[in-house]
């Protein structure tokens, strides 16, 4: 008697996974966000007092620190995207743009190094130009 062996396929990340990151960051649609992330997830801001910048570890920690970018920039936009995979890393590259609520203008060039696992991402270690504020004329 034969056994039936069963075949679990595990899904890819590809570009067009991570276009669609990219978009659900632009729609501000932190609920989208979240299904793209394995439950151990891990999310290293461009900014804060550790070397890695701000180091959110979990789901309930990551999704509080996406939210967290668009308390700070209400506008948030991430334009320009180029995103490629190779094995279980990926790179997104964009312009991000933002306005402060101080009315200060962000324009930055930025990327984020993913590293994937089983369809998903663990991490999202994000890294962006460091230049100053434009004040709105």
């Amino acid at each position: 008697m034969e056994r039936a062996i069963m075949k679990t396929e595990i899904p890819e990340v590809t570009v067009e996974v991570l276009q669609a990151f990219a978009d659900a960051w632009n729609r501000h649609d932190v609920d989208a966000l979240m299904s793209f992330m394995t439950d151990d997830c891990v999310f290293e801001s461009s900014a804060g007092a550790d070397v890695c910048g701000s180091r959110y570890v979990g789901k309930d920690a990551v999704r509080a620190g996406f939210a967290e970018v668009w308390s700070i920039y209400p506008d948030a936009h991430w334009g320009d995207a180029r995103h490629f995979v190779h094995g279980d890393r990926g790179v997104s590259e964009w312009t991000f743009t933002g306005t402060r609520l101080d009315g200060t203008r962000v324009e930055v060039q930025g990327c984020d190094l993913f590293t994937l696992r089983d369809g998903k991402i663990v991490l999202k270690n994000s890294y962006r130009k460091n230049r100053p504020p434009v004040a709105q004329r």
